[in-house]
């Protein structure tokens, strides 16, 4: 004998309903959701700073990835000899490759803190941070 609408089945909601530990679950990853939210806003302020060639460049990097700031201490600058050019091109190849690194590396953690490993399950494509 068939159930039909009245039946126990799964009540159409794939058991994950508004109760019992499915509805829990869907709470979790909601909540889950609107932490990772709020770290992404927060990443935007904070920062990572770089130093470079014994202090010839600093570089300040946001937890988006984004260049702040570009410091070069003058006291190091010689513009008049060509190879120095060249050394501080180099220097800023670095140090904005270090600075992107480590603000990867500081959102990489704050997102492993929310979803306790869960951005590294195949698949998923970095969706979780």
């Amino acid at each position: 004998m068939s159930k039909g609408k009245g039946g126990r089945g799964m009540g159409g909601m794939g058991g994950f309903g508004g109760g019992g530990a499915g509805g829990n679950m869907m709470r979790q990853i909601q909540k889950m959701q609107q932490d990772m939210l709020a770290a992404q806003e927060a990443l935007a302020n904070e920062t990572v700073e770089v130093s470079v060639g014994g202090g010839a460049i600093t570089l300040v990097v946001t937890g988006h990835q984004r260049v702040q700031s570009i410091t070069i201490n003058p006291d190091v600058v010689d513009t008049s000899d060509p190879e120095w050019v060249n050394d501080l091109q180099d220097l800023l190849v670095l140090a904005v490759n270090q600075g992107i690194e480590q603000s990867q590396s500081m959102a990489a953690e704050k997102m492993e803190s929310i979803t306790g490993g869960l951005g590294s399950i195949p698949g998923l494509g970095g969706l979780l941070g």
